[in-house]
């Protein structure tokens, strides 16, 4: 009886967790569709946050590749000033990107509805 006492304590901190997680990403990152994204990526600064492999196989045309893991090393490269248009593979990674921007003071953050795989647009391979 404790260990499922224990179980439902764990499982119920993780939803309270993920909910938590997932309205503060909806306070600092407005999501956009693809349509939406086009109309603004390219008079801002627009970030893949996946991992150069990745990236390599290939990226939204015109996209620089700052990985999520090299992120806060590399903050210096992104400009406050400008809006940063943020995506991953499929928009987790872009909001956990998103939270680490908005805790460094960048506020007009954007990120990618559905991520790379959802894209249709025009994209480069290396």
């Amino acid at each position: 009886m404790g260990t499922l006492y224990f179980i439902l304590i764990i499982t119920g901190a993780f939803i309270v967790y993920s909910v938590i997680t997932w309205l503060y990403q909806r306070k600092i990152v407005k999501t956009l569709t693809e349509e939406e994204f086009r109309q603004g990526y390219r008079k801002a600064q627009l970030i893949d946050v996946r991992e150069p492999n990745e990236f390599e196989a290939g990226h939204i045309l015109g996209a620089r590749n700052i990985p999520l893991s090299q992120l806060k090393m590399r903050l210096k490269e992104i400009r406050p000033d400008k809006p940063v248009y943020l995506y991953c593979q499929n928009q987790i990674r872009s909001g956990r990107a998103a939270q680490i921007l908005y805790r460094n003071g960048y506020k007009d953050l954007y990120h990618l509805q559905g991520g790379f795989k959802k894209w249709t647009g025009k994209i480069k391979t290396k």
